[in-house]
């Protein structure tokens, strides 16, 4: 018997080795079929019946089918599931409990079952919930989908719906820290100098709160400036092993979105004991820096010094005034520093024009809300010149920082920027071929010619050979070592100037105080921290995007029914069409093949190339500019809908 058992079981294994098999994941389509997606670039048709055993994302390996010339796969067991924890709406049907899952992608309902831990009775049809999933046909002694509710997130009429949801998607905090009030200051054995009766000012936005960072400007005899940065100090009264500071190192950063900020500090320091309100004094971490009249930086010098500021400007007031429009005016003592600081800043501009990057000026989008949430207006802001001389005066500072810490420590939290990472280097450079622009592998990875060849590209003006580079380019990530910042053009770059919103600048800060102190250096941040600041600030990014397309929806939905017109600029193009991006108000729009051409087959997309042509005639690339009409705005999927005007 057991010899038989045997046999079969290495028939069984015989039969399994010569069946050809495929590896990948599974795309679904609105259709009740999909298709498995292999590692190497082939696709396999998933017929309906097959579906119904996988969810759109599942990693699986499957039998391959043969009908003739065509083929098909049969999911036979999962590999990884593309469905774990997972946003959901309830659904209650004739005393059923099912959910389902908030994706544009999957439209399975799934039964459930709730964590007993909740009250039942407290989740209805339509509500919010975490949910998890815990059977899948394709597992062992499973049988069907199964999945259990976690946490509900919000009920279905609760205004705050677009933030709850995408803070619990991104498995980002809800809410501020909670903490006491009794905050004494420190006593770190540092001499604070008393810089109270320097003039000192702000610059932030009409409604911000936590303001990290004050200025104070001269002109120098010799030519040129002294800058004074004077930066909030929550060093000063969390310590390392404070609880705050535990949860500020988990949380990383403060997160903004329209309409909500989650601060990393509780908000008795981010907002009140630590910002640098007007009138109130506050111990800070200081920075005098030279700035010589072509705008290169000269000496610098840290220490800790206790401040005062003494006017809270805003920066369309500031910008006004130097433009000479506006009825405001900055009181006595003010009004030189700014227009000194207007000198410096473009001075420091032309300068690392030259001699480092500078970005190219993009809008912002603001979003006006009312109480309940709704989207009043989508205003644009441009980077003006108050916005610009705080960025420029951050940016030196930073710079200094950087210095400081490669020099007197080793180590810190550098924010390091690589244009093309070693592995996209080649194709970055036979793309440029391609291009009759001829280049060394160099000049991509060595930050003095890559400064070159970048100020070489934009002298072109080319939006779409700018929007095609993109796809080689890397990311910024945070580094315990230092290294280069190409997208800023400089050797180092290490933020110290943020530290209410951003814990590698606390660390940078302890670091510093450590330099002023004459300490020995303590051991250089781990892997895992600069790890958990890259993808701390990436959720974060990615759920400011996801709340303002929630917003768009709801904003644009009226301009869809009327179906219309909208200036825009192509951003991506896909094997399905393209996405543009609205000029009035930033919302992001696709625009399907379908409604491009009457017939799809005289549609032909060359996604690599970023370039569409219709009825054998180049019509769309990367980087255009054309018209065209909202169609749609789906709140489900947080999609807005477009074709060309013409």
């Amino acid at each position: 018997m057991l010899q038989n058992n045997a046999l079969l079981s290495q028939l069984k294994q015989q039969i399994r080795d010569t069946t050809p098999r495929a590896e990948g994941v599974i795309k679904a389509t609105d259709r009740g079929f999909g298709f498995l997606e292999t590692d190497d670039g082939e696709s396999y048709f998933v017929p309906p019946p097959a579906m119904k055993q996988v969810i759109h994302g599942d990693r699986v390996e499957a039998i391959i089918k043969e009908d003739g010339d065509k083929k098909s796969v049969e999911p036979e067991r999962l590999i990884e599931a593309g469905l774990v924890r997972f946003i959901a709406r309830v659904q209650k049907r004739d005393g059923r409990l099912a959910v389902v899952p908030d994706h544009p992608s999957i439209n399975n309902v799934l039964k459930a079952r709730i964590k007993r831990s909740l009250d039942e009775d407290s989740i209805a049809d339509g509500d919010w919930v975490v949910a998890r999933l815990v059977r899948h046909p394709l597992k062992p002694d499973d049988r069907a989908f199964f999945s259990q509710i976690d946490e509900l997130i919000a009920k279905q009429d609760d205004p705050a719906v677009p933030w709850r949801v995408t803070l619990a998607r991104h498995a980002l905090e809800q809410a501020s820290p909670q903490a006491g009030n009794d905050w004494p200051l420190a006593d770190e054995g540092l001499e604070r100098e008393d810089l109270t009766e320097r003039a000192f000012f702000t610059i932030d936005g009409e409604k911000t709160r936590d303001m990290d960072d004050a200025l104070h400007v001269e002109t120098r005899a010799e030519g040129g400036w002294r800058l004074w940065v004077a930066i909030a100090d929550p060093t000063a009264y969390v310590g390392e092993q404070h609880a705050a500071d535990r949860e500020a190192r988990v949380r990383a950063f403060t997160v903004y979105l329209p309409g909500q900020n989650v601060t990393m500090l509780p908000e008795v320091l981010a907002d009140d004991l630590c910002s640098l309100k007007e009138g109130e004094n506050r111990p800070s971490l200081a920075c005098t820096l030279d700035i010589n009249a072509d705008g290169s930086l000269g000496d610098y010098r840290f220490f800790a010094a206790h401040v005062r500021s003494h006017a809270r400007l805003v920066y369309d007031d500031v910008s006004d005034w130097l433009e000479g429009q506006g009825e405001w005016t900055p009181g006595a003592g003010i009004d030189e520093q700014l227009k000194a600081l207007e000198a410096l800043t473009e001075a420091r501009s032309a300068w690392r024009a030259e001699h480092a990057l500078v970005f190219k000026d993009r809008p912002d989008y603001v979003f006006d809300l009312d109480d309940a949430g709704n989207v009043l207006d989508v205003r644009i802001e441009g980077r003006r010149i108050a916005n610009r001389m705080i960025e420029e005066s951050m940016i030196a500072a930073n710079a200094c920082c950087a210095d400081l810490l490669a020099a007197k420590v080793g180590h810190g939290i550098f924010n390091v920027h690589r244009a093309f990472e070693p592995e996209k280097a080649d194709a970055a450079l036979e793309f440029l071929t391609a291009q009759q622009i001829e280049v060394e592998r160099e000049a991509l990875t060595e930050l003095p010619r890559y400064r070159e060849l970048k100020r070489a590209l934009e002298s072109r003006d080319d939006a779409w050979l700018d929007a095609r580079l993109r796809r080689f380019q890397g990311f910024t990530s945070m580094s315990a070592q230092p290294g280069p910042h190409f997208g800023l053009g400089l050797a180092a770059y290490a933020t110290w100037t943020s530290p209410i919103r951003k814990y590698g600048d606390m660390v940078n800060h302890r670091l510093i105080k450590g330099v002023l102190k004459g300490e020995q250096a303590p051991a250089e941040a781990s892997e895992a921290l600069t790890e958990q600041l890259t993808e701390r600030r990436k959720l974060n990014r990615m759920a400011e995007r996801d709340v303002k397309d929630w917003l768009y929806v709801r904003y644009l939905t009226p301009a869809a029914k009327e179906q219309r017109s909208f200036d825009a600029e192509i951003i991506n193009i896909n094997r399905g069409g393209m996405r543009v991006r609205l000029t009035a108000n930033g919302a992001t729009a696709f625009v399907p093949a379908p409604l491009m051409h009457s017939e799809r087959d005289k549609v032909a997309i060359d996604d690599k190339e970023g370039r569409i042509r219709i009825a054998d005639e180049e019509r769309y690339k990367l980087g255009d500019t054309l018209q065209v009409v909202l169609t749609e705005a789906r709140e489900e999927t947080r999609s807005l809908v477009a074709r060309p005007a013409d």
